[in-house]
């Protein structure tokens, strides 16, 4: 009843410019396929009960006509549930549930795999609530065009100069390392809007977090690179340990297909992806230390596996519990995405016993946040947000003891 009556209003707002509108809906031989005239930024599906339907909200998409009906589906609806989401209801014929589903390499079409289902089981997936399906990202920086040797003076920054520590002199205080992500031959992200690389935003915004935290002058601050340096991934939280850092901050400002996609988003360590965008990230990102087809990474094996796990569960938790207050922070200061806080399993997170986030600042894809990443203003802004985090971080650790 709900969603009849939402896709029985006919939107009366003007909807911004979005990326992809539906094309065509065709349903049969168990199959339900949306098609777009561009990308989109995702899909979430979702059943619902009396009658059995299916729904699924395109965010970044708007409404389109052509339907093409068959199999267990006898009627699609769709209408634009807000301002940049449009929704497509399938109406079934008999309860069946979603078993699969994948946008294409180039994200301008969507399939689903249903199949029939028990009353039952329907129901259990009407309990579980949505499912979310991202596009592949496939807006990346090109690979370098050149050949790079492979030394071991790329790794030499770990074994013979540590990092510089700005701040007070006093060892008692706090020690936050920041890590620029990129540099040297690898950009990272490039803006379609300007050019902007990511290794020099990201080094831009590193260097005005560490003048903000400078200011109160009750923490200690390193930079993991403050020049246009490759560092191997391993290398970036390994100087922070041999440091003996109290938290650990990887600057990042990505890019998505979509070029409506914007705002920040905290990632946390966890094994297991929270989502298919944290998934792909973290292995496109962990795929950075491999360069001519040599993995200059390498696992340290001289720590047991029993100590490792649990001195990281604890670590886990404090940068969990750090990435909510970033996030808190951030909200008058920046943009910031839904479901802001994510879990992947980024090498730069790894350190057992540093707590560590990564902070992807926003989307260089994106022209309002590749405007705001590169502007003074801007980076002051994501500063103040990181230095308010962390002296609030550190004042309750130093409460609860």
């Amino acid at each position: 009843m709900f969603c009849a009556m939402l896709l029985a209003v006919t939107p009366i707002l003007a909807s911004p410019v979005l990326a992809g509108a539906i094309q065509q809906i065709s349903a049969h031989d168990g199959a339900v396929i949306v098609q777009f005239d561009g990308v989109v930024d995702k899909a979430d599906v979702f059943a619902l009960a009396g009658p059995d339907r299916i729904a699924l909200d395109i965010s970044g998409a708007t409404a389109g006509r052509s339907v093409a009906l068959g199999g267990a589906v006898q009627n699609i609806r769709q209408a634009q549930f807000s301002a940049d989401t449009a929704r497509i209801v399938l109406d079934l014929a008999e309860p069946a549930i979603v078993t699969g589903g994948a946008f294409s390499a180039d994200g301008k079409s969507l399939r689903l795999s249903l199949r029939p289902a028990a009353p039952k089981e329907f129901s259990g997936t009407v309990a579980r609530g949505k499912t979310q399906i991202i596009p592949p990202m496939l807006f990346r920086a090109e690979p370098p065009k050149r050949r790079y040797e492979v030394t071991a003076a790329i790794r030499s920054n770990v074994g013979t100069g540590l990092p510089t520590i700005s701040g007070p002199s006093d060892e008692s205080l706090p020690l936050v390392v920041i890590d620029a992500g990129h540099g040297g031959h690898d950009p990272g992200a490039i803006s379609p809007h300007g050019g902007q690389q990511e290794k020099d935003v990201t080094l831009a915004i590193a260097k005005s977090v560490r003048d903000e935290m400078l200011k109160s002058g009750r923490v200690r601050v390193a930079l993991t690179r403050d020049t246009d340096k490759f560092i191997v991934l391993q290398d970036r939280y390994q100087l922070a340990r041999k440091l003996n850092a109290d938290l650990f901050i990887s600057i990042h400002a990505d890019s998505a297909e979509n070029p409506e996609a914007n705002g920040g988003t905290v990632y946390t360590l966890s094994e297991v992806a929270s989502d298919r965008e944290a998934q792909r990230l973290a292995a496109r990102e962990n795929k950075a230390n491999i360069i001519n087809g040599v993995n200059l990474g390498g696992a340290d094996a001289n720590v047991s596996s029993i100590l490792i796990d649990l001195t990281q569960r604890e670590t886990m938790n404090v940068s969990a519990d750090f990435a909510k207050l970033l996030l808190r922070e951030a909200m008058p200061n920046m943009r910031i995405r839904g479901n802001s806080h994510r879990f992947a399993s980024f090498i730069v997170l790894k350190a057992p016993d540093t707590p560590s986030v990564l902070f992807e600042t926003g989307y260089l894809s994106n022209a309002e946040d590749v405007s705001f990443l590169s502007s003074r203003e801007g980076q002051r802004k994501v500063a103040r947000t990181l230095a308010n985090a962390i002296q609030v971080h550190f004042a309750r650790r130093i409460a609860s003891r």
